[in-house]
């Protein structure tokens, strides 16, 4: 063998030896120590969007509660405009919580008709600071121990602004001796076809499956933390239960809950089931051992939009939302807006959203669950507030 021949075997040789070698693996990302944190994601029911209103009234200035900042998440502006992030937003059940939560936010990150950034429940980054929440999460409990991950997500993807702009349309367009019903408009019924619920049962699964990957890749295992994926309020009540007559068109253009008789039993009886059976199925679909569903679409009974019972602050004869009793007699969601709104301090994104008091009995709610470890539903529990200023609920 000659020189060149034992040169080339020994390099052979000590290649195949470094190959060998067990390759080094990175080590796993660990949960932080530190103090317990609740973060929220998801859409306006959860992000706080109408939280800065207890109650409805023709003076602005009657029923507001967090002024002028009650969106600001960071500093004197919000962190993404439009997100509507607010003071009151549920997730705030401890010291230690992030809300990640967007207003028209969808299962994906997208882009609104007027050019808003919605982030979405998955891993977008655009490299310019705009990432998605399920990304956002991952970054934040890569230093924070997570323990709990609220999450209410589904209702955009089945359109549900497009839907009550159709039944308010209708109402202000149409005759109560002729009326126009947005129960039989072609583009709401598509919404509620087998197929589209079906679709998007699987864009909550995929949501809900991209919540725990990132708690996966920030170092946790399912029994670390817990999820709680809740479904949606009935807002309004039906044609038995409502205050004001459906004729003429004082329904919407003073107390703003503009619906038919019969688009109001409609959307309690039939569109909320159907949503809400959508995230259930979203959420079994999902295959999360650590996911549970708290059920909050009766909660409101006794205080939805317009109902027998309550009155807007203006006609209750109380000062203001600090009055004591306003809880009691209050709307605990915020009336539709219309166009009206462009020069006063309302969005028309408020609209048919739990205001301040809706989202401290949602807080009050998810409190509960969150210390019992458990999921549940949740409905109203009486007259008055608690001793930390939230109206009673209990958890069932």
């Amino acid at each position: 063998m000659t020189k060149n021949s034992v040169a080339r075997t020994l390099a052979l040789l000590a290649i195949t030896a470094t190959l060998s070698l067990p390759l080094a693996v990175p080590a796993q990302a660990a949960v932080p120590a530190g103090a317990d944190w609740s973060v929220s994601l998801g859409d306006s029911y959860i992000s706080g969007e109408g939280g800065r209103w207890a109650g409805n009234s023709s003076q602005a200035s009657q029923v507001d509660a967090l002024g002028a900042s009650a969106y600001w998440d960071a500093g004197n502006a919000e962190s993404i405009e439009r997100c509507h992030r607010s003071g009151s937003a549920e997730i705030k059940i401890t010291s230690n919580t992030l809300n990640l939560a967007c207003s028209g936010a969808i299962t994906s990150t997208s882009t609104s008709s007027k050019g808003y950034f919605k982030p979405g429940l998955d891993f977008y980054n655009d490299g310019k600071g705009n990432i998605g929440q399920a990304l956002a999460l991952q970054n934040f409990a890569t230093s924070h121990k997570v323990k709990l991950v609220a999450v209410s997500i589904g209702g955009n993807d089945l359109n549900f602004a497009d839907v009550v702009t159709s039944c308010v349309t209708n109402f202000l367009t149409s005759f109560s001796w002729v009326p126009k019903y947005c129960k039989d408009d072609s583009t709401v019924k598509a919404n509620f076809t087998s197929a589209n619920l079906a679709t998007v049962a699987g864009k909550i699964a995929g949501a809900l499956k991209n919540v725990g990957t990132a708690m996966s890749n920030a170092g946790y295992s399912a029994t670390d933390y817990r999820i709680v994926l809740q479904n949606y309020p009935q807002p309004l009540p039906t044609s038995s239960n409502i205050a004001y007559s459906q004729s003429g068109y004082s329904r919407q253009s003073t107390y703003g809950c503009g619906f038919w008789d019969k688009d109001l039993d409609w959307a309690a009886q039939s569109a909320l089931p159907a949503i809400n059976a959508t995230v259930q199925s979203g959420l079994n679909q999902s295959g999360l051992s650590n996911a549970k569903l708290l059920d909050v679409s009766g909660l409101f009974a006794g205080h939805t939009l317009c109902q027998s019972g309550t009155k807007k602050l203006n006609d209750s004869g109380l000062t203001d939302w600090q009055s004591a009793g306003a809880v009691d007699q209050s709307e605990w969601i915020n009336e539709i807006r219309t166009v009206s709104t462009a020069l006063s301090d309302y969005y028309i994104q408020e609209s048919l959203h739990p205001n301040y008091w809706g989202q401290l009995a949602l807080r009050n709610c998810l409190r509960q669950a969150y210390q019992a470890g458990t999921g549940g539903s949740c409905s109203y529990a009486g007259t008055g507030l608690t001793s930390i200023g939230e109206p009673k609920v209990t958890l069932h």
